[in-house]
């Protein structure tokens, strides 16, 4: 009898995956289209990135304001920009879904019998595919500038699935927003009254040593800044916690999908 129970405790468990994975994948599927038949946005949520990368990177690198011991300023500065631009992607992912919701979509899916926490976390891994998506831009054009980084497939893919964590625990931050604001208006606001403090609030710009205290407490619990520290560590071969960044950044996701998935009912009312 005992040893049955285990057995069929895994049984439900890989049951419960194959339910989970399964919508997730379809929400994928779906971004990757929208991305397929909208290539000029790809454009368009580069640009901010890339004048981060050519202008402050490129003016920093020259004057040396900022020391970055024996790393270029630009080669500091570019993890910390691909970070930015999954931010931005990621924190106005409420939007989409008042979007939904006002056009009857999200309550047809929750009448489904699909789990509300695959309905989220499929939407959180699509905001990571659009991150990945203008990632592989940057990381291009970063390459082009100079930047040291590194030529190992496993160290380029590892970083890639940094910025996947990455995005989509701001992407269920936003749906978060969503649920309590109920409004794209408020949705608008409120994201774009964090993404500014989230960003400057982190080691994307400058080591946290050179931090007033205060602010390095804050970046202490902003998951932008471990995502920004194992992004170093991955493509630029720098010491960094990697063990540590990715527990934060799976934490964090896990966290944000369970408080997503509760506050999405809210929105069909």
């Amino acid at each position: 009898m005992t040893s049955e129970a285990p057995a069929v405790r895994l049984s439900g468990s890989a049951d419960h995956l194959r339910d989970l994975a399964g919508p997730v994948w379809a929400l994928c599927l779906v971004e990757l289209q929208k991305l397929r038949h909208d290539r000029a946005e790809l454009v368009t949520r580069a640009i901010q990135p890339a004048l981060w990368l050519l202008v402050f990177g490129e003016t920093f690198t020259r004057i040396h304001v900022i020391p970055t011991g024996n790393l270029p300023y630009l080669d500091y500065l570019a993890p910390g920009i691909l970070a930015q631009s999954a931010l931005f992607i990621a924190i106005f992912y409420g939007i989409q879904i008042i979007w939904e919701r006002d056009a009857g979509v999200l309550a047809k899916l929750l009448v489904t019998p699909i789990p509300r926490a695959a309905l989220v976390t499929g939407k959180a891994f699509a905001a990571g595919v659009r991150a990945v998506v203008q990632a592989v831009v940057m990381l291009i054009l970063a390459a082009v500038l100079g930047v040291a980084l590194t030529a190992n497939p496993l160290r380029i893919a590892a970083a890639l699935l940094v910025l996947v964590l990455g995005a989509g625990f701001f992407a269920c931050l936003s749906m978060v927003i969503a649920g309590l604001a109920l409004s794209r208006e408020r949705v608008m606001g409120i994201g774009q009254a964090l993404t500014m403090p989230l960003f400057f609030a982190s080691n994307a710009l400058y080591p946290v040593e050179l931090m007033p205290s205060w602010l390095q407490a804050i970046n202490r619990v902003n998951p932008l800044g471990y995502q920004v520290d194992a992004l170093r560590s991955l493509l630029l071969g720098t010491p960094g916690h990697l063990a540590l960044d990715l527990a934060v950044l799976v934490t964090a996701l896990l966290a944000g999908i369970a408080a997503a998935s509760a506050l999405l009912g809210r929105l069909s009312r």
